[in-house]
């Protein structure tokens, strides 16, 4: 039941910050133009605008603070926000929001989409401020794992040592190290320095800073703490510690594993015996059915008395969450022989992927001429909007309207260029994006089978985590909750599988184009 919203005030507050939480959240202008529409059709009065760029996943927000003291002062009774979620997504500040709408010291909050109200059920609310927080909690989970399965890949997660740069060219999961071309060769001088047996520590770093230059990002010379920290990290010989474990790096080594040792020789370093250890396909992918553990995978080896020695590897819960796991183990063969069924079933064939990425082209393009005209629409918007600003700025030198409104038109004014610029500058991208995913999910069907069973150990791993997120280990059988889009591949591929059969071999073109024509009729393949 809509209340009379009359006399209350209200402060518009927008949010928006750059981790990872809010990336696909509309820009701050973009909310305040937004609310600005809507304040106009609801005839709103708004007493300030507050702008805010920072998380809500911790309680501490200044501007958010100074908000809701304000309202406690009574210089305004209500919220304008996109979301509820603008205002908090931890359960500190969403109790304070709850509780002050409760005692009726807020009044309203009107979200782009909805309002809220002290009559109503705050179960509501609180369910909707538990769903924000869930979502940074299951962000921080989400993230924790990626920096895992990049470390299992052989890429280290932060950043890189002195000597080596992070690729931030390239896409997101797919960032690698490589040699940083002004430092690479003084830090591996350094190194032959050391193994040399003829320069302590302080002199090496007394010849690097002072003979070579060597300086850090920030331009400051190299400390000799960092020397010494360079001298004992396994990354230079192409190892690197992660979480306790230690990884084998794909990127570049500086020195040989056998020169690392020697230098610490020299150093005088204790370490622990050199680890010794083998890296199997599947382990850090999988979760125990029963007690969601993880997987873990060990070599076995059988002697018969008629000495004959069998070698297995099997895979098994780590018991860590629940020692009393009743789960056992599986041995690799029988795990790839269900992995293999389960990449199987979405396999198509090569005639079908061609078709099928035509038909992808042929939709995209179909829409050409009402893109370019949503396109023109826009572009004329946005000369109309300079056009504003440009008369905007007359009328205040003219001094035919006062400062205060020349701010606020000119607030409503940019965030509305600012929207359009986006609009203009996405519509080709946003399409491009499209087709190439849509290309990259036909090709994986088309080859994950074959990368699958004649593949390196990474790609092994790499089909496994694109079919679905999470893979379940329980009683000796796997469970894959497939990738939404990989579903409707799956259904396709059977389809498509059964009409090549039934016209296989395809030798001729004739026969190409009654292929072509069954995969158009059919009622999967042709929706």
């Amino acid at each position: 039941m809509k209340q009379t919203t009359s006399k209350v005030k209200y402060f518009i507050y927008a949010r928006k910050s750059s981790e990872a939480e809010d990336r696909q959240v509309a820009s701050i202008d973009s909310q305040i133009a937004e609310l600005m529409t809507l304040v106009g059709k609801s005839a709103l009065d708004v007493v300030n605008i507050l702008e805010e760029a920072q998380s809500a996943k911790e309680p501490g927000r200044p501007i958010f603070n100074s908000l809701l003291d304000r309202i406690q002062n009574g210089e305004a009774q209500g919220i304008i926000c996109w979301k509820l979620d603008r205002l908090a997504r931890n359960p500190i500040d969403g109790g304070r929001i709850a509780w002050m709408l409760q005692q009726g010291i807020i009044q309203h909050i009107q979200a782009f989409d909805r309002s809220y109200y002290p009559t109503d059920n705050v179960l509501m609310m609180s369910v909707e401020f538990g769903m924000a927080n869930q979502f940074i909690i299951d962000l921080s989970v989400n993230t924790k794992r990626g920096l895992k399965s990049k470390a299992e890949k052989g890429w280290l997660p932060g950043l890189a040592p002195v000597g080596y740069l992070n690729n931030r060219y390239k896409e997101k999961g797919a960032r690698d190290i490589a040699k940083d071309p002004d430092r690479f060769p003084v830090i591996k001088k350094m190194w032959e320095l050391l193994l040399t047996k003829q320069y302590p520590t302080q002199k090496i770093w007394r010849i690097a800073t002072e003979d070579f230059g060597l300086r850090m990002k920030s331009g400051l010379p190299i400390s000799i703490s960092k020397t010494y920290e360079i001298f004992k990290n396994p990354f230079y010989f192409g190892d690197f510690d992660y979480m306790g474990t230690r990884y084998k790096g794909k990127h570049e080594p500086m020195i040989s594993e056998s020169d690392f040792w020697h230098a610490q020789e020299i150093l005088g370093n204790k370490f622990k015996a050199k680890p010794h250890y083998k890296i199997f396909p599947f382990t850090g992918l999988m979760r125990c059915g029963e007690c969601d553990g993880t997987i873990t995978a060990e070599d076995k080896v059988k002697h018969q008395k008629n000495g004959n020695i069998h070698n297995y590897t099997y895979y098994r819960c780590t018991k860590n969450k629940n020692p009393e796991c009743s789960q056992g183990c599986i041995e690799v063969k029988e795990l790839e022989r269900q992995l293999i069924k389960e990449v199987e079933a979405l396999e198509i064939p090569s005639d079908f992927h061609n078709w099928a990425l035509e038909c992808v082209r042929a939709e995209y393009s179909l829409d050409t001429e009402a893109r370019n005209i949503a396109l023109a629409n826009n572009q004329r918007d946005y000369k109309e909007c300079i056009g504003k600003l440009d008369n905007l700025m007359d009328m205040r030198m003219a001094q035919e309207i006062s400062k205060d409104e020349y701010e606020d038109k000119k607030r409503a004014l940019m965030a509305q260029k600012a929207h359009l610029y986006e609009l203009i500058s996405d519509k080709d991208g946003a399409i491009e994006q499209q087709i190439t995913k849509a290309e990259k999910l036909l090709d994986f069907a088309r080859d994950a089978k074959e990368k699958f069973i004649t593949g390196t150990l990474e790609d092994k791993r790499s089909v496994l985590m694109q079919i679905g997120s999470n893979p379940i280990l329980l009683n000796k059988k796997v469970f894959i909750d497939i990738e939404k889009p990989l579903l409707k591949i799956k259904e396709a591929a059977s389809e498509a599988k059964r009409i090549t059969e039934r016209l296989e071999p395809i030798e001729s073109l004739e026969k190409q184009k009654d292929l072509e024509q069954m995969y158009a009729l059919n009622p999967v393949l042709g929706a």
